[in-house]
């Protein structure tokens, strides 16, 4: 089965191939245009990104054909990103996608975008199958979740507030650094000294127990303000500023590590998959190795690529859903948040 897949959820316009059955699938090609004019605004402006989607998707779509060496007449399916995201920015996909497949006379389906993330490490690790535990950190969401099978995801733990790469871009303005401030944060921290700025590490606990509440979520709120008050407490910035960046970072990464340790060990996954922008964090990524290695998990990252906003990874889960039998039809629409169902 060949898939095209469309992804516009937020300020990347992308559109890829996938082709084969199961798990046995090889990406045959992987178009993403960043719009990198919400550098300017230090965030992304929804209004700009759903008309830069409009003006990109067609060459965009074009370029993955080419590229996979394809015509729109050998697709399969199409399948598209329809929630959750900025609306503006996700009507442009999914009105695009049913028109294309409106045309060519092929079926429609939509993704979620989590689980998108979800599939996106299989596109690059065979292994990357569940059963698994997922961390799935981004701009815009944390979530923790056991995967006993694909389609079956069970949420065990979410951010309350900020979203971790929200607390990257936030905590990035505060030290005067660029958007998005995730690898802004993660260069000058490897200059940092670990031991100038401690910072609590936010809902984590020794006492705490599988049964809490906060057992698996997260809070970043409290860990912002406190950088903000080392901020504002600092006498040179310029001479601080890789120390509190370090010591975010640590408590930031400590914290993700640590849960995703307790829903693994406590569900007896032996894998651990990491996605969302976040995840190509590589201090975050050895600090899970690290951790994971206590108990013989192997972890699985995301290339550069794949961890972004990307097309291949809602293609691939089209892939899964298009053999289940699924179709979305003309009706489908976007939403701005939907639960991550199954």
């Amino acid at each position: 089965m060949v898939v095209l897949g469309i992804e516009t959820s937020c300020d990347e316009t992308s559109a890829a191939v996938v082709e084969g059955r199961g798990d046995d699938v090889v990406q045959r090609s992987l178009v993403i245009l960043s719009q990198d004019v919400h550098r300017v605004f230090g965030g992304v402006v929804p209004e700009i990104a759903s008309r830069a989607h409009v003006t990109a998707i067609v060459p965009v779509v074009n370029q993955a054909l080419r590229d996979a060496g394809l015509s729109l007449g050998d697709i399969d399916i199409v399948a598209v990103t329809n929630a959750p995201g900025l609306v503006g920015a996700l009507l442009v996909g999914v009105s695009y996608a049913k028109g294309l497949a409106c045309g060519a006379g092929k079926p429609l389906i939509g993704v979620h975008h989590m689980e998108g993330h979800l599939f996106a490490q299989s596109l690059e690790h065979r292994e990357a199958v569940p059963p698994f535990t997922a961390l799935l950190v981004s701009g815009g969401h944390t979530l923790l979740v056991d995967v006993p099978a694909w389609g079956d995801y069970h949420i065990l733990g979410a951010t309350r507030d900020d979203a971790a790469g929200e607390a990257f871009d936030k905590v990035a303005k505060l030290l005067g650094l660029p958007y998005p401030g995730g690898r802004h944060i993660e260069r000058i921290a490897r200059e940092g000294d670990s031991n100038r700025f401690r910072f609590a590490r936010p809902m984590l606990r020794r006492n705490q127990q599988p049964d809490d509440e906060d057992y698996y979520d997260v809070s970043f709120s409290g860990l912002k303000t406190a950088v903000l008050l080392a901020v504002q407490g600092s006498a040179d910035l310029e001479r601080d500023r890789p120390h509190i960046a370090r010591g975010f970072q640590d408590a930031l990464i400590e914290t993700l590590v640590e849960k995703t340790a307790r829903a693994a060990e406590r569900h007896d996954r032996r894998r651990v998959v990491l996605g969302g922008g976040v995840a190509c964090n590589q201090a975050l990524v050895e600090a899970m190795k690290m951790r994971m290695a206590e108990s013989g998990a192997a972890v699985y990252a995301p290339s550069v690529r794949l961890a972004t906003d990307n097309a291949a990874m809602i293609a691939r889960a089209g892939l899964f859903h298009a053999e289940r039998g699924e179709r979305s039809g003309m009706g489908l629409n976007a939403f701005a948040r939907m639960p991550l169902g199954g």
